[in-house]
Parts: structure tokens; sequence; C-alpha cells
């Protein structure tokens, strides 16, 4: 009885509102956009790690094989870095190429705040000078702190702010969708 009670309030926390073949769809028509509006000379493609670098691998499939691809690590970057606590995680960032003149395609699973974003472009700032950097996301879910917007947006939400997005991909989690989570 008390089981059955947990699990249905825990099913009205939880709200999907991008399944497996949504998530594709999205992808495909993300990676269409960015070949007719960017082209595909001179593009490289770097994902903000961890789901965003997944997706920006995904991105690249569609597009064509031989295209650069890169993962970037912010935490160093972050403006709450000293809040993260003493013994934050830090992966490896994997840009094995020149990014100067070239076209960015940055990618990110979810657009909040605008504090990630602003992390990762300084952070691409320390590698080179490209001729432009343009900003691709899974889930734009608004509330801006900084001015910073997406170019290419898969899914437009709008969330109250005591609620968060889950960007869930089969690589890291058993499976795609993106859910809603009241905290």
């Amino acid at each position: 009885m008390i089981l059955n009670r947990l699990l249905r309030n825990w099913g009205n926390m939880m709200k999907k509102i991008v399944n497996s073949e949504e998530m594709k769809k999205i992808i495909d028509l993300l990676a269409k956009e960015v070949k007719v509006k960017i082209g595909l000379e001179n593009l490289v493609i770097i994902g903000i790690k961890r789901r965003g670098a997944i997706l920006a691998e995904r991105i690249k499939n569609k597009l064509k094989k031989d295209i650069p691809l890169g993962s970037l690590d912010i935490t160093l970057y972050r403006d709450d870095f000293s809040k993260v606590g003493a013994n934050p995680i830090v992966s490896e960032t994997d840009i094995l190429f020149d990014i100067d003149e070239k076209n960015i395609l940055l990618v990110d699973d979810v657009l909040y705040t605008g504090r990630t974003i602003r992390a990762a472009l300084d952070a691409l700032i320390d590698f080179g000078r490209p001729s432009l950097i343009k900003l691709l996301v899974l889930i734009d879910r608004g509330d801006r702190e900084f001015p910073i917007m997406a170019d290419f947006v898969g899914k437009t939400i709008k969330i109250k702010k005591n609620q968060m997005v889950e960007v869930k991909v089969k690589e890291l989690d058993g499976k795609d969708e993106v859910i809603i989570i009241d905290r």
C-alpha cells in the first residue's frame, strides 16, 4: 500500500516530454538545419561534457564523417567553482585540432541560465580564435541569467523554477528520453 502510494507520487513528480523516437527526429532535424545554415566547410563540432558531447557525436554522424569532433569539460571555468566542493570531478577536454579560424558548433543538452555556455566560451577562447561559434541545444528551458541564446534548438519548453529538465542518453543512462522532474 505504502509502496504503491510512493510510486504513484513519483509518477506525479516526473513527466516525460521527449521519448527515444522524438529525440532521434529532433537530432535529424537539427543536423539538417546546421547543414543549411552554417554549412560543413570549415566546421568543427565540440560538445560540452557529458551529455552535450554525446549529442555532438550524434549530430556529427548525421552530417559527415570527417568533421573534427571534440569534447569540452568546463568544470574549471564555472563561476561557482568554489561552491562545487573540495574535490570537484574534472574530466578531460578532448580538442585535438586547431580551432583558429574554424566555425564551431558548440553542443549542449539543456540551456537554462546561460552560465554553462559562458564557461564553455571562456574555455574555447583559451584554445584559439574561431571564426564563429554557434550554439546547438536539445532543450531550451528559458529563465536566462546571462544574455545567451541558442542558434539551434531542438525543443523549447517553459517550466517552473522548482522543476528540472533531465536529458537521458542510452550511452550513459540506458535509454534516450527527456523528463521534467519536480525538485
